[in-house]
């Protein structure tokens, strides 16, 4: 078991992986202050986990509210049924909430905590590789609307991340490969070091070997820790998590959500990204195609829909969170390991590689 901290001064918390975490209470109980707790998560996760984690609360006045899988379901309408929940069982300022599902889940779970009675506490525990590495930390939280995604939502920090690395065997292997483009993401940004441990060992995550998947969740995790650390609210240096996300996140409206699955489409997100980086001349154009080999074998896409044009990407990116009084800022790369954060690019380069299958 490996512990890490993201240090946010009061809102610090720590992150625990390791393997049968799930139902230890030497996890949960000293991240819970009140009496009450209200465990949140999915008809798909609620058969295979939620008595385990409530047999480790058989001392707190347990509720559960078990939401209807898939990001189609992240809307306002759907997060209803959270507050409902809190308000019939009469849930007070010392509840604490428990975000036990993926990415969708943990967003939503966190948004209700933010919001019900001005803000009460959260633990996340992730149960997919992606919420694990990724949506899990850093306290982003919120729900999609139809004109853009996680336009709705606030900052709040978990008290703590509970990350059991065995719940993976039962991940499919799809939502696996969504993962590990994540995964991908961090060596691309800031860890170039860990993208060509990435290469060397792609076919171990794949298989999920216990030892490669707990060190890559560790690294994707510390990475990510490093950065919220440094920018919580993403007023800067943060906003370099985005890479491929600006692309993605227009896909992902464009097919309808959840018919890529959100890492599906950053990882064709991130090979526009560096696409976009060679033509700016930051690149050697050879590192489009080492991305897009890694990818491969992740089984994951290379491109996005041929049926998205120049104008539709164009439009829907105009209402990405990191667009600014009106410029699109895109996260490009200098190099491997060296993400930046930039508006001066050229508009002619954007549409070629728009263009690009």
């Amino acid at each position: 078991m490996h512990t890490l901290h993201v240090d946010l001064g009061d809102r610090s918390y720590p992150i625990y992986i390791g393997e049968q975490l799930l139902g230890d209470p030497q996890w949960l109980r000293p991240h819970i202050r009140g009496q009450q707790v209200c465990i949140v998560t999915n008809e798909t996760i609620a058969p295979l986990y939620l008595e385990r984690v409530k047999a480790a609360l058989t001392d707190l006045t347990v509720s559960c509210v078990i939401l209807p899988d898939g990001e189609a379901h992240k809307t306002l309408q759907v997060l209803s049924s959270i507050y409902d929940r809190l308000l019939e069982d009469r849930h007070n300022r010392t509840t604490t909430l428990l975000a036990l599902g993926g990415g969708v889940v943990g967003d939503m779970t966190g948004y209700a905590a933010a919001s019900y009675q001005r803000g009460v506490d959260f633990i996340q525990i992730p149960t997919t590789l992606l919420s694990q590495v990724d949506s899990s930390v850093g306290g982003k939280t919120g729900v999609n609307h139809p004109l853009g995604k996680n336009m709705i939502g606030a900052f709040h920090q978990p008290n703590a991340v509970i990350i059991d690395t065995s719940v993976l065997q039962s991940l499919p292997a799809r939502e696996l490969s969504a993962g590990i483009a994540e995964v991908i993401k961090y060596g691309l940004i800031s860890d170039e070091p860990f993208y060509r441990w990435l290469e060397e060992h792609m076919e171990r995550l794949m298989a999920c070997e216990p030892e490669a998947l707990a060190y890559a969740i560790e690294r994707s995790c510390q990475n990510k820790a490093n950065v919220v650390a440094q920018d919580e609210r993403e007023g800067g240096v943060r906003a370099i998590l985005n890479l491929g996300h600006t692309f993605g996140h227009a896909i992902e409206n464009s097919q309808g959500y959840g018919n890529w699955l959100h890492g599906e489409a950053v990882a064709a997100g991130m090979v526009m990204a560096v696409d976009l980086s060679v033509r700016e001349g930051h690149l050697p154009a050879a590192e489009v195609e080492r991305l897009k080999r890694l990818l491969a074998r992740a089984k994951l896409p290379l491109c996005p829909p041929e049926n998205m044009t120049e104008d539709e990407f164009l439009k829907l990116m105009a209402v990405d969170k990191k667009v600014l009084d009106g410029q699109l800022r895109l996260v490009l790369l200098q190099s491997v390991g060296q993400a930046v954060v930039s508006q001066d690019f050229s508009l002619s380069n954007l549409k070629q590689t728009l263009a690009a299958r």
